[in-house]
């Protein structure tokens, strides 16, 4: 870790050492300053994990669960399927960004990717930042709660030294953009949550509605494009609705493309229509089964690794990732591959 004292007459993003006050005797060390800070994060972080068990059940459970995610009613309702159909694009270019380096002749393609966004934040997205951001991290304060366990720290070291207190805003300066960028990607692993979901429950839907293997949206449009192909022949057939039924269950007619193509457009707006409010009913879910509290807890350890170490920040959820591999096997079971 390399945290510095802060120096008022400095650019406030920088924190460095320097000899304080009057005398050799008040000089504060740098090794005095690192134990300090690093013992302030510490504390703070270890008092951010505590509280996980009370968010979740304050936010995730019901009946804090339907609070959340009532948010939903509105424009998430066009949000979040344009965020659907838009993740694969943006788990694309952060494949991109990890796979060619700054220091490659591709930079161009590595600036491109980091240019495009992840989607629309949605209400529901917006709010969960929030009450992470007011409710985990700063404890109900206005104020940010790290920055007044590091400072505490430091003004503990100081007094002891007679040394006048830090200046607060120098952290703030460092603090705030790792927090952002942290909560950006914790919005997007909702994104991918709700991905999951779908995937989950079109398999679960075509296995017990129509004994079909259907891992996604694409594979459950393809089963009910047949079907709908199966009941237009029947009623068309020259000897009737029902003998047409029996001759194409033995015979099944390949619905066209216009067919296939109308009934994947309305299977996934239904999904991403139920994926704006799907944290009601799996936010709970994903709550007893401890998914919550692993991905609050990677958060925080990211976080204060970051902070830590002054490091940009590493929270970088594989959700997206999974959702897309989902993704990618319901295509290529659907034949589209």
């Amino acid at each position: 870790m390399r945290f510095n004292a802060p120096d008022t007459h400095l650019p406030a993003d920088t924190l460095i050492t320097t000899p304080l006050a009057t005398s050799p005797e008040q000089n504060v060390s740098e090794i005095e300053i690192e134990q300090a800070i690093r013992l302030g994060i510490e504390h703070y972080f270890d008092d951010c994990r505590a509280r996980i068990p009370a968010f979740i059940d304050r936010h995730f459970h019901y009946p804090g669960a339907i609070e959340t995610n009532r948010m939903a009613l509105g424009w998430d309702m066009l949000r979040a399927p344009i965020n659907l159909l838009w993740a694969p694009v943006y788990a694309l270019a952060c494949l991109v960004k990890v796979l060619t380096p700054k220091r490659t002749g591709l930079m161009w393609l590595h600036g491109l990717a980091n240019r495009i966004p992840a989607g629309f934040t949605t209400r529901v997205q917006q709010h969960i930042s929030h009450l992470i951001l007011a409710d985990l991290l700063n404890n109900g304060q206005e104020d940010s709660s790290l920055e007044a366990y590091m400072i505490e720290a430091l003004e503990a070291v100081y007094e002891r030294h007679t040394y006048k207190p830090v200046d607060h805003q120098q952290f703030s300066t460092l603090i705030e953009p790792l927090i952002a960028d942290a909560l950006s990607q914790y919005r997007i692993t909702r994104t991918a949550s709700a991905d999951i979901t779908n995937s989950i429950s079109c398999t679960v839907l075509g296995a017990f509605a129509f004994q079909k293997f259907t891992p996604g949206g694409i594979g459950l449009g393809v089963v009910l494009a047949s079907m709908l192909a199966k009941t237009l022949a029947a009623q068309d057939f020259i000897l009737g609705e029902t003998i047409g039924s029996w001759y194409y269950s033995w015979f099944p007619p390949e619905p066209s493309l216009a067919t296939t193509a109308s009934v994947m457009v309305a299977v996934m707006a239904s999904l991403a229509a139920f994926a704006a409010f799907s944290g009601v009913i799996f936010d709970p879910a994903q709550a007893a089964v401890g998914l919550h509290r692993r991905r609050l807890h990677k958060l925080l350890d990211h976080l204060q690794r970051d902070v830590a170490l002054s490091t940009q920040s590493s929270f970088r959820p594989k959700d997206q990732f999974v959702a897309r591999i989902l993704d990618m096997f319901d295509m290529i079971k659907s034949g589209l591959l």
